[in-house]
C-alpha cells in the first residue's frame, strides 16, 4: 500500500511541476490493475516543442529533487511533439495537442480510474505569469 501512496505522491509532484510550466489538460490514470510494469500514467498537453521541453525538464528536476529518482527511460526528446519519461512507478507523457489526439491514451485506457492530482483550480494558461 505505501508503494502506491508514494507513486501517487510522485505523480502529484510531477503534475505540479508541469502546472508551473503551464502544462494543460493534465490527466492521471491508475493503470496498476491492468499493467504490471507501472502504477500510473500522467498525460499532459503543451502548445509547442519549447514548452514540452520546459515541462519535461521541470518534471525531471522535481522528481529528482523530491524522490532522488531519474527516468529509467526517456523517449521522443528529439521529436519535439511528444516525450515519455518512465520513472518505473509512473510514466509521464507530454504531448502536443495533435499528438495527444492521435495517440488518444485516455480513450485507450478509459476503463482505468482517474487519479485526483490535487492541482489548483486554475488552468495554467489562465495564469498571468
Amino acid at each position: 500500500m505505501s508503494e502506491i501512496v508514494e507513486s501517487t505522491q510522485m505523480l502529484r509532484t510531477a503534475a505540479r511541476a508541469a502546472d508551473d510550466k503551464l502544462g494543460t489538460d493534465q490527466v492521471a490514470l491508475d493503470v496498476s490493475a491492468t499493467l504490471y510494469i507501472t502504477d500510473a500514467f500522467l498525460i499532459i498537453s503543451a502548445e509547442n516543442d519549447r514548452q514540452i521541453g520546459s515541462i519535461v525538464d521541470a518534471v525531471e528536476e522535481a522528481v529528482q529533487t523530491t524522490y532522488g529518482r531519474t527516468p529509467l527511460r526517456r523517449e521522443g526528446r528529439g521529436s519535439g511533439d511528444w516525450v515519455l519519461l518512465d520513472f518505473g512507478d509512473i510514466v509521464v507523457h507530454v504531448f502536443s495537442p495533435e499528438q495527444r489526439e492521435y495517440y488518444a491514451l485516455e480513450r485507450l485506457w478509459k476503463d482505468c480510474p482517474v487519479i485526483d492530482l490535487e492541482l489548483p483550480e486554475h488552468s495554467g494558461a489562465d495564469d498571468a505569469r
